[in-house]
């Protein structure tokens, strides 16, 4: 076992095995000897309600393992300073207030009921529980939103990025939970931010910007650092559930990210030019990507060239999404340094998903990239790699989708090497596989290591990647085109139509 996160009253730990998020058995918890939680069944487990500055022994099946809480200044419960939980009175300005004046590492307590509020703004060193059956419930008028303007002019003539949409500059509406560049900050407990865009008009005409700016996301962090989400819920985002940018040190712990299936734009967890991410136990089941990582479209990404690194994905069980784990299109500053482990893909559409394409510049740049011990259910294309992403205005021009050897230049996207190891794809739908590198600039490096794929009895046709031309797939093998070099070993297909593998400008082939 080992700790992954702890706060003043909470601590999450991770058994350490080969299982894929669920445990092989389940098993039961005791904390200094006494039963604290029974029946568990994830590989990622918290445990609540602790006291302060005190030392623990947590016991799993004869492992145990010490921890000691966190202290803080001062205890603070929000029924004591005006704040009300009825669900219909507006807390906006009392929890504001709050927050402003709380002191430097104080602990604010949200205990059950229904909290009302439009969006708040964090402030640096303190934590804050939301209870079991505490709920944060948003606001439904977008005109009680403040607007972030997408950059500040600061006193010494430097430009301050605020705020982005779909890797631009630009305005949006504050989101619900709004951390400005904030430090030190846990959000806990097992609570819920619902930000109750069902019952508004943010996902009405969604590709229109209204009211002089885009939809606001649920957690929004710009420049922040060391920032930890342990235990919540967070669901019915108006737009992505969660968005890092520019930010720094980021626990992402045991929460659960819900927004319906047909919600648009909901992505899960979108670090865009951030570092040092984990994001481990988390549950999805949302509209769009679960996970989708960027770092800016070519403005941004070629000013700045801040990658998305150092990014840890383990022990998470991802449904419904478009994409599992999801590199891009929006990143031009570049990705590096990524490790997916121990995960579990359901019904999602592609499991594994990088996507760029001509345009997005020089440095994006993608590369040290390993996926390991990953389970897929009912993923129509388990892995993808995709050169010729087609969406926004310019994606379909002749540009972006020509198979032609175009001349490198400054506009040339990079994909390096990756590896795909221990991973069971079962009821395929499309294609086990699907790699387009650009004829110009290959992709560098493919390595498949111990895989296998069995398909669907009942496969529906579907294009494995988002480019133009390439008509729906059934129970394809694994397609390789413009890639230096393919690494085969111990890879087991059963079940496809044709053959197991197509090769296209690929010079060197590695078969063991």
């Amino acid at each position: 076992m080992q700790i992954v996160f702890k706060s003043a009253t909470s601590v999450t730990i991770e058994l350490l095995n080969n299982d894929v998020y669920y445990a092989k058995e389940a098993y039961n918890v005791l904390l200094d000897g006494k039963l604290k939680l029974e029946n568990v069944k994830t590989n990622v487990f918290s445990i609540y309600g602790l006291s302060p500055d005190t030392n623990y022994e947590v016991s799993v099946n004869e492992k145990k393992i010490s921890v000691r809480t966190d202290t803080y200044s001062k205890f603070m419960d929000v029924k004591d300073y005006g704040i009300i939980s009825d669900g219909i009175f507006d807390n906006t300005l009392a929890i504001q207030k709050l927050l402003d004046e709380t002191p430097k590492d104080a602990y604010i307590y949200f205990g059950p009921g229904t909290y009302f509020t439009a969006p708040i703004f964090l402030r640096s060193n303190l934590t804050i529980e939301l209870a079991k059956g505490a709920t944060i419930l948003g606001e439904t008028d977008r005109n009680k939103y403040p607007i972030l303007k997408a950059q500040i002019i600061r006193e010494d003539g430097s430009i301050f990025e605020q705020s982005s949409w779909e890797g631009t500059p630009a305005d949006t509406f504050a989101s619900l939970i709004t951390g400005i560049e904030v430090h030190n900050v846990k959000i806990i407990g097992e609570g819920i931010i619902d930000e109750n865009a069902q019952n508004s008009d943010w996902w009405v005409n969604h590709k229109v910007m209204r009211g002089g700016a885009w939809r606001p996301k649920g957690v929004f962090l710009s420049h922040c650092t060391h920032i930890g989400l342990q235990g919540i819920t967070v669901k019915n985002t108006p737009s992505w559930n969660i968005h890092p940018y520019f930010s720094s040190h980021l626990d992402f712990i045991d929460i659960k990210l819900e927004s319906p299936s047909d919600s648009p734009n909901t992505d899960g967890c979108n670090p865009e030019s951030s570092d040092h991410v984990n994001l481990i136990g988390i549950k999805f089941s949302v509209g769009d990507d679960c996970i989708a990582i960027k770092s800016g479209k070519y403005e941004m990404g070629m000013k700045y060239r801040k990658p998305t690194e150092k990014m840890i994905v383990r022990n998470c069980f991802m449904e419904h999404g478009h994409g599992a784990v999801v590199l891009g299109s929006e990143c031009s500053g570049g990705i590096r340094d990524l490790t997916v482990e121990k995960c579990y893909f359901y019904k999602t559409d592609r499991g594994l998903r990088i996507k760029t394409r001509r345009g997005r510049g020089e440095s994006m740049v993608i590369d040290g990239v390993t996926f390991n011990n990953i389970l897929m259910d009912e993923v129509r294309t388990p892995l993808v790699a995709n050169m010729y992403y087609f969406c926004d205005d310019d994606g379909k021009t002749e540009y972006v989708w020509s198979k032609e050897a175009l001349k490198v230049d400054e506009r040339t996207p990079f994909l390096g090497s990756f590896t795909f190891k221990n991973i069971v794809a079962k009821n395929t739908h499309a294609a086990a596989g699907f790699f387009y590198g650009l004829k110009e600039k290959p992709i560098k490096s493919i390595t498949l290591d111990n895989i296998e794929v069995t398909y669907s009895d009942n496969p529906e046709p579907f294009a494995p990647a988002m480019m133009s031309f390439l008509e729906p797939q059934v129970k394809q093998g694994f397609q390789f085109r413009n890639v230096d070099e393919v690494i085969i070993n111990n890879v087991r297909i059963s079940g496809q139509d044709g053959e197991d593998y197509l090769f296209e400008n690929v010079p060197k082939i590695v078969k063991k």
